[in-house]
């Protein structure tokens, strides 16, 4: 990992928070107790910024970017498939490159395209809670947080159910590539489902203009075919970043939210018999348990901000669980409440010209399935240990073992 400039650092206010320690929490009190000590933290990586304003601020400043080649380089990858990959996609794209490839997502995924997937999400989520209650346990990411976003995935980008497993795999493995700076098999397992998932996606592709069907990517292949600004090797880019983004987070963030109910029981007693509370309840989960825990910028130039001189090339993080529950945004924000309408919106999903092409999707999945669940079945609770994924990137239960109450 690279380390911090000196010149990022105010030695007497800014507090130290070594966020690559292994035991490194984002639940710990010295990240509460840093925020109110200052906007930031330094850490081994570069700055990392505590409060609501001033991370909303960053998130939106264009002086900050996506640089994929600089994120991979501190992991020591500087070529290869995972670099082939991550570094052209469009979330590390800027100005008229991004806006070009934006525009032809923009033209299918649409609000539309959303909204005409609801009543497919509601019965998969009925049919999947209809499961778990005939059991007295279940392993809550293989049985629910998993199916749900991989079947909806598949229906939206046309993938055929018969290989529904393979690419399981491959998009889930993916996503690690946010916590690839932890080492270990987790560039291999990155690199290979790059590698399988680029070679599924152009025979999906060529498949699809061969016999379109009235799916997402047949629609990105037809357009594709009219639009000689976007090339047939960043439609491919662009499509297996969309099947990941479309998938990991999502389950990721329906454990989290089975963790959090499990620990407020009466919440879901709320939304069980309240469920027009379902988009509140939804932005509450998002807010107090983020599946995407930090949000990566580089500086590319010179400049203060709060106080903080800014150096090009400083790698700055957002330390989404804890501005969320920033006080000075959030009044009463150290409680979990979906009664609560909250003034201020959450940050996982980005900010400004990288906003997440998916949040409207996953907004639509928790809201279509937590609703479901609080009221076919009784109040969750964590029955064993729970495997977490590493803390920095996509996070949330590898593994989490429930009992659902009676309803």
């Amino acid at each position: 990992m690279s380390g911090v400039s000196d010149s990022v650092l105010v030695p007497d206010e800014a507090p130290f928070i070594n966020i690559i320690d292994p035991s490194f929490d984002f639940d710990a009190p010295e990240l509460v107790d840093a925020r109110e000590r200052h906007w930031f933290a330094s850490t081994p990586m570069g700055l990392l910024a505590l409060r609501y304003a001033e991370t909303q601020e960053l998130m939106r400043d264009r002086r900050l970017i996506h640089d994929g080649a600089a994120f991979l380089a501190q992991s020591g990858i500087v070529d290869g498939p995972i670099y082939d990959w991550y570094v052209p996609m469009i979330g590390n794209r800027h100005g008229e490159d991004h806006t070009r490839l934006r525009g032809l997502v923009n033209k299918v995924f649409t609000p539309r395209t959303v909204n005409r997937l609801r009543p497919f999400i509601r019965a998969t989520a009925t049919t999947l809670a209809e499961r778990l209650a005939a059991r007295e346990e279940c392993e809550f990411v293989e049985e629910f947080a998993t199916p749900l976003p991989l079947t909806v995935m598949s229906e939206l980008l046309g993938v055929p159910s018969s290989d529904y497993e393979t690419f399981r795999g491959w998009t889930a493995d993916i996503g690690l590539v946010f916590t690839i700076g932890h080492g270990g098999d987790i560039p291999r397992r990155v690199a290979a489902a790059v590698v399988g998932l680029t070679g599924y996606v152009e025979q999906l592709m060529a498949d699809k203009l061969a016999r379109p069907g009235e799916d997402l990517i047949s629609e990105l292949v037809l357009a594709q075919e009219g639009d000689s600004r976007v090339s047939r090797a960043e439609l491919v880019n662009l499509i297996v970043t969309l099947a990941f983004g479309a998938f990991d987070t999502t389950r990721h963030q329906l454990s989290n939210a089975m963790v959090t109910f499990a620990e407020h029981p009466d919440q879901w007693a709320v939304l069980g018999s309240r469920p027009e509370l379902a988009e509140r309840a939804v932005e509450e989960i998002i807010r107090w348990r983020p599946s995407a825990t930090v949000i990566f910028r580089f500086v590319a130039e010179d400049f203060e901000f709060h106080g903080a001189p800014l150096v090009a090339g400083t790698f700055v993080m957002a330390c989404v669980p804890t501005a969320q529950r920033d006080p000075r945004a959030f009044p009463g924000g150290h409680v979990f409440d979906i009664t609560v309408a909250r003034d201020a919106g959450v940050l996982q999903f980005g900010g400004g010209i990288y906003h997440c092409l998916g949040a409207a999707l996953a907004r639509t999945e928790l809201g279509e399935a937590l609703p479901v669940l609080a009221a076919r079945l009784g109040a969750p609770s964590v029955i064993g240990p729970v495997t977490w994924r590493p803390p920095l990137g996509i996070y949330g239960p590898e593994a989490l073992h429930l009992r659902f109450g009676q309803d």
